[in-house]
């Protein structure tokens, strides 16, 4: 089955991000580093990070996108000493969406963008079981409020191994939230944990490619059935990356392309590289070629 790993864009900062993550989680590191020539940003430095056991790839490649909260990460905390430690490593030239304090569903809580402009959820969550320790979470506002369920449903429909938790939702008297509108769902995809919500105050964000998702893919077969499931902004469709109905960003990607992009052969990233900035929908059979064959 395919793994789902958070893609994040910086224009120049990304190493400079790994260093400062892997440094501020325990149990963390830098698994890879690589540059990509000759691309519409010039030199891309892409590093892979494993942070508490959940991979996330980062990407330097240009000012053209921004993170927004409207995309957040949860990190599950074992005790209100842990979530204070993160905190004070995490805050510092960021700012405070909702402040460290008690609230009635944690012990201790807080939400910051970071100083990357990276949005973390930090909570208390006790010795409880989770199926990670840092979730993605969409937060769905503006014209999308009100569409967290169906989005949840949508993606359960899609991945073949997929699982929705309890759905928690606003009881009357929470406005400007609508009752029964999502007010937390946890939901799986292929291992991945997801959280969701709806959120009708005005934020004046809405989900880009700062943040996507990418779908490792091992045949050309899967590469079709998500390509042709999940896009639907034709003009979002570009080296592998497509646009949702809901405006999520995913990119659909063949796992070779791990072992292609980690290769020491300058010659043969350098094929590879054309090949795939010339795609929309990546073809395996033809990056594979351009990759062992000199054109």
């Amino acid at each position: 089955m395919p793994n789902i790993t958070p893609h994040l864009w910086y224009d120049k900062e990304a190493s400079e991000a790994a260093e400062f993550y892997v440094s501020s989680f325990g149990d963390s590191r830098i698994k890879t580093r690589s540059v990509l020539r000759d691309t519409p940003s010039g030199a891309v430095e892409i590093l892979t990070i494993d942070l508490l056991g959940q991979e996330f790839v980062l990407i330097s490649a240009g000012p053209y996108f921004h993170f927004t909260p409207a995309v957040s990460f949860l990190v599950a905390c074992t005790s209100p000493k842990q979530v204070d430690a993160l905190w004070d490593t995490l805050s510092p030239g960021g700012s405070v969406m909702m402040k460290l304090d008690r609230y009635p569903f944690s012990e201790r809580y807080g939400w910051l963008q970071d100083r990357y402009g990276l949005s973390w959820q930090i909570m208390e969550m006790g010795k409880i079981g989770f199926a990670s320790r840092i979730i993605p979470t969409l937060m769905f506002t503006g014209e999308q409020c009100g569409s967290a369920e169906a989005a949840v449903r949508f993606y359960a429909s899609i991945f073949p191994h997929a699982s929705i938790g309890d759905v928690l939702r606003y009881p009357r008297g929470e406005e400007p939230d609508n009752e029964g509108t999502v007010k937390h769902v946890g939901f799986l995809l292929e291992g991945q944990a997801f959280a969701a919500m709806d959120s009708a105050r005005v934020h004046g964000i809405t989900f880009n490619e700062a943040i996507s998702f990418i779908v490792h893919c091992q045949t050309q077969d899967e590469i079709d059935n998500y390509w042709s499931k999940l896009s639907a902004v034709p003009e979002a469709e570009q080296c592998g990356w497509l646009k949702d109905r809901y405006g999520v960003s995913w990119q659909i990607v063949p796992a070779v392309m791990n072992e292609m992009m980690s290769t020491g052969d300058p010659q043969k990233l350098a094929r590879v590289t054309k090949a795939f900035l010339a795609m929309k929908k990546f073809d395996i059979a033809k990056l594979q070629k351009a990759f062992d064959e000199p054109q």
